[in-house]
């Protein structure tokens, strides 16, 4: 069973950039989507960013349009999300899952694995 860990969380001032990584250990996911959520406390988990299997489709949260890019590199098992022009308002823990279905616009992706330890972001003003 294919497992995801995220990283590259930690602290940092707004206006600065964070790059996360998604990295599937006891498989391949190369033929999965996987899509990058965030969930701050008492919130419901929100949809960020979501990449087909091949970057070739990326969908964004309306939120974090224009700022955070998703990424993946196959050969590496590992999704990426570059994060600049980081705000206060991004501070959350951020996951990382496949997909059943990558979502569209106003249609939020359905997440298909469980859930890891997430990785926190944290952006002070």
């Amino acid at each position: 069973q294919v497992q995801l860990v995220e990283s590259g969380g930690g602290l940092v001032q707004a206006g600065g950039s964070l790059r996360l990584s998604c990295t599937a250990s006891g498989g391949i996911f190369s033929p999965s989507a996987v899509g990058w959520f965030r969930q701050t406390p008492g919130k419901d988990r929100e949809f960020v960013a979501t990449t087909n299997w091949n970057g070739g489709t990326t969908y964004y949260a309306d939120s974090v349009k224009g700022r955070f890019t998703i990424s993946r590199d196959n050969t590496k098992n590992t999704v990426y999300l570059q994060m600049n022009s980081l705000k206060p308002e991004d501070t959350a823990v951020y996951y990382c899952n496949t997909l059943y279905t990558l979502g569209a616009t106003g249609i939020p992706p359905t997440p298909a694995g469980s859930w890891g330890q997430g990785t926190q972001v944290t952006v002070s003003s």
